[in-house]
């Protein structure tokens, strides 16, 4: 894919026909996010610059030509060097999809997928490229479908000797934490205090925030309003109003939500809104 030339806007792809895959187009971009997850399996490459891509195990600079593969659910943040720009394209595919269309193909990899994966092969950038421009025409949906899946088989099908695989760490206390995280999912519109989880961790309050941002890179406040973020946008993109969102997903007020919104997505929600429409 030809990067997008300094001072146009970005691209943004998405289609309601393959509502399991959506790419992004960035140019000269030099927007900074919070550390976010995905629920997605997120495929970015670097077009132009450098970023600096960091989890909880540390930060990696990647080059030109450089492919990181994202778990769903992988606390992250991929930025611009400080004070510079860079371009880059980003892939998210359902992971649920993604193993489904591994294992039609005999290429199962469950563990692929919970992995993050760093690569400077280029063939692998020129197939993510040419897999974008594929998405990003006119072509039949079953033809972007066929060519994703074949994608990601050659990405994750099969271990690759030059990609450099980085695991997140097991921290101690992960089991009690899984109990603070599964609370956080099924309850990330209500305000949830901290004492309420900690109690719920056996630990202190003090212990909680350390060991929380430990496992996942992130605070416990930080991990739930990542969580409304996500939310959010599958509620935008189906439609509802901005100030309906805020409320049912507990912010404060609008100004609240457009702020953490724009600070993970670099786009306000009407702007994410407009592009996914």
């Amino acid at each position: 894919m030809t990067p997008v030339q300094p001072g146009r806007p970005g691209r943004y792809w998405f289609d309601p026909a393959m509502p399991f895959v959506e790419s992004r187009c960035a140019s000269d971009s030099g927007a900074a996010y919070l550390p976010h997850t995905h629920p997605t399996l997120s495929v970015g490459a670097v077009d132009g610059g450098h970023s600096l891509f960091s989890t909880e195990a540390g930060a990696v600079r990647l080059s030109p030509g450089d492919v990181v593969v994202i778990p769903a659910g992988q606390v992250h943040a991929c930025n611009p060097e400080p004070d510079r720009r860079w371009s880059y394209q980003m892939l998210h595919v359902d992971a649920a999809w993604a193993a489904a269309a591994l294992a039609a193909r005999g290429a199962a990899a469950p563990a692929a997928l919970a992995r993050v994966r760093i690569t400077s092969a280029a063939d692998t950038y020129a197939a993510l490229c040419a897999l974008n421009r594929l998405l990003f025409s006119a072509a039949p949906c079953a033809c972007k479908a066929a060519a994703l899946a074949a994608f990601l088989a050659a990405l994750l099908g099969d271990a690759d000797p030059r990609q450099t695989v980085r695991a997140p760490r097991p921290p101690a206390g992960r089991a009690r934490l899984a109990r603070v995280v599964a609370t956080l999912r099924e309850r990330h519109a209500e305000p949830l205090p901290l004492a309420e989880m900690a109690r719920a961790a056996g630990m202190s309050r003090y212990q909680l925030i350390r060991a929380f941002r430990a496992e996942t890179g992130m605070t416990p406040h930080a991990y739930q309003l990542d969580l409304r973020i996500n939310h959010a946008r599958h509620l935008l993109r189906a439609g509802g109003a901005p100030a309906d969102v805020a409320q049912d997903l507990g912010f404060s007020d609008q100004s609240h939500f457009q702020r953490a919104f724009k600070q993970r997505v670099a786009l306000t929600p009407r702007g994410f809104q407009r592009r996914a429409g």
